[in-house]
């Protein structure tokens, strides 16, 4: 007799413990993700203080985020070795400890001594922190994902990724929060004083507290069942992922080579770019940002919502093209009339909100066995060229082009168009199979 398949129904509605998982990974996860991207909200300051002061500003900027860019290239490494022990030996242990080795290196960094006390020390330093923050960064995302999709029921995976997705982009918005109270709260001369050192001091409480949120979390359902009935992986589950799903490892790096690039150049660099292209106050920029990543978040979750009802394409193929008019329409005006900052940014974020629909195809194309691997492989080596790569590509670029942000968001919205079809015909063709394995 075969045996019974790993499946439930997916007419089960959201549970109150499915309720409560949700809401303490998402907030675990907004936690984690503050400590990660809260240095490029200081990413001037940052340039001025770790290179040396004869540096032309483009240089140390170039440099500075030079190091915001090592984060991402760290992340393969990191999210590889803990979604290999995810696979084997269990979801939550691999979710915890990334808490972990999130929060210590930003608490150092909130100590570190510049490069008026060190020399070449201190940028240095800042680097190996930094590739800390990035090995961390790179199991808590698709574990987070992996670890909801598990939980919740089948026809409900989509909002439920959305919700962890939301999560996340509340922890740059904790991170747009606490910066600008720091602009607001402290002169720029107190701030290059001192004042920087406490987002990141917060950031390591952060990490304490998101820790102990983990530890009312659950194992996943499909995990202890896989356990249990002896069907973990034989063999090394990347080995596993590269030999027989390299069509789910191209289709998820596509995906994530547009989620990546959508929420550092509109939502992460955005600050930066409108305080040094079109000369907006810091506390400005800043407060607009917290706009969008309101939005953001709110888009994130009415695009998870509609994956579970229309599908992964047209959900894709709509939000591509709403993101390509919305960003056209933020530069360009921006460019002449700083006043529709606020408006055009908030339409802005939650056209970014479409990234919200990415993680229910990533964790539908690989089999539970094989699934943190195969998500965490292909997501976290895409994200470190799209993420890691923009920062320097556009701050060269920019030198150049004033618009050189909406272009490049505009070229991603190709991607994500191209995504959406593709996915819809594999739907009208029922080959995108349900492979949440349900237990």
């Amino acid at each position: 007799m075969n045996a019974r398949p790993l499946t439930l129904p997916s007419a089960r509605p959201l549970g109150r413990q499915d309720y409560k998982t949700l809401s303490l990974a998402a907030l675990g996860g907004a936690l984690e993700f503050y400590d990660f991207i809260i240095f490029v909200f200081f990413a001037v300051v940052l340039g001025k203080l770790f290179f040396p002061p004869s540096m032309p500003d483009w240089l140390s900027q170039l440099q500075t985020y030079g190091i915001f860019a090592a984060g991402y290239l760290a992340r393969p490494l990191g999210g590889i070795v803990m979604a290999h022990f995810g696979d084997l030996f269990g979801r939550k242990r691999m979710f915890t400890l990334s808490i972990v080795l999130m929060a210590l290196p930003t608490l150092a960094m909130g100590m570190l001594p510049t490069y008026h006390d060190i020399g070449i020390a201190a940028p240095l330093l800042l680097l190996t922190l930094r590739i800390l923050q990035g090995a961390a960064i790179g199991g808590e995302v698709p574990g987070a994902w992996v670890f909801v999709a598990e939980h919740a029921p089948s026809r409900h995976t989509g909002f439920a990724c959305g919700v962890i997705t939301a999560g996340l982009t509340v922890g740059i918005l904790l991170g747009s929060l606490i910066a600008t109270a720091i602009n607001m709260a402290f002169s720029q001369q107190q701030i290059a004083e001192w004042a920087w050192r406490v987002p990141f001091l917060i950031g390591g409480v952060f990490g304490l507290v998101a820790m102990q949120l983990r530890q009312w979390l659950h194992e996943t359902p499909v995990f202890a069942e896989m356990k249990a009935r002896k069907k973990l992986s034989r063999e090394l589950p990347l080995k596993t992922v590269l030999k027989q799903h390299k069509t789910g490892v191209a289709l998820s790096m596509f995906l994530t080579w547009f989620l990546a690039i959508a929420i550092v150049v509109a939502i992460l660099m955005a600050p930066a770019y409108l305080q040094k292209q079109f000369s907006i106050l810091p506390v400005d920029s800043l407060r607009a940002n917290s706009l969008a990543v309101v939005a953001l978040s709110c888009g994130c979750l009415v695009a998870g919502w509609l994956s579970d009802r229309i599908g992964s394409g047209f959900t894709l193929i709509g939000g591509s093209l709403l993101l390509g008019i919305s960003s056209h329409l933020f530069y360009s005006i921006m460019a002449q009339d700083s006043s529709q900052l606020y408006p055009l940014y908030t339409l802005l974020g939650f056209s970014v909100g479409i990234v919200g629909a990415v993680p229910l195809v990533m964790v539908r194309v690989f089999p539970a066995a094989v699934r943190f691997s195969g998500l965490s492989f292909s997501y976290n080596v895409a994200y470190a060229f799209a993420g890691g790569l923009t920062p320097v590509l556009l701050s060269i670029w920019l030198k150049y082009d004033a618009m050189a942000p909406s272009y490049y968001l505009m070229v991603q919205c190709l991607i994500g168009l191209a995504a959406g079809i593709y996915l819809l015909l594999r739907e009208k063709g029922g080959v995108l199979a349900e492979t949440i394995d349900q237990p």
